[in-house]
């Protein structure tokens, strides 16, 4: 199971250094240290913690309107496989994504709770909204 680095779990959960840190020195979020003394999370932890915080993760504060993009950096909360198909689910910032693909490829990934992944998404159908409402 990987370990993240403070930087890492920050940009993972959509927040500052300062905020993962304070989170980790208080024991909000599990953490060890590494060979070399530095603060580190376990995936699976920081997986588990993802899933649990997504409806208090941050959101974007500019006033920028924008559509998303179609490539969402997390990490795998669960991966289900039966056979020949797997289903694998992603906390991508607030966002939960799932994805149905091979076992095969889910185990040629390596996907298991706290690894990293992108999921990349391809719609036909893509709705775009801005703060106004208007869409």
């Amino acid at each position: 199971m990987p370990d993240y680095r403070i930087r890492d779990v920050a940009d993972l959960l959509g927040v500052s250094d300062d905020t993962a840190r304070r989170w980790t020195d208080s024991g909000v979020l599990p953490s060890g240290k590494d060979a070399s003394g530095r603060t580190v999370v376990d995936g699976a932890a920081l997986a588990a913690f993802a899933v649990e915080n997504a409806a208090t993760a941050a959101t974007d504060t500019t006033s920028v309107a924008r559509s998303a993009r179609n490539r969402f950096a997390g990490l795998v909360t669960r991966v289900v496989a039966d056979g020949v198909m797997a289903q694998v689910e992603m906390q991508c910032g607030p966002h939960r994504v799932v994805s149905l693909m091979s076992a095969e490829a889910a185990a040629e990934l390596g996907l298991e709770p706290g690894s990293r992944a992108t999921a990349v998404v391809k719609a036909t159908t893509v709705i775009v909204e801005t703060p106004d409402g208007r869409s």
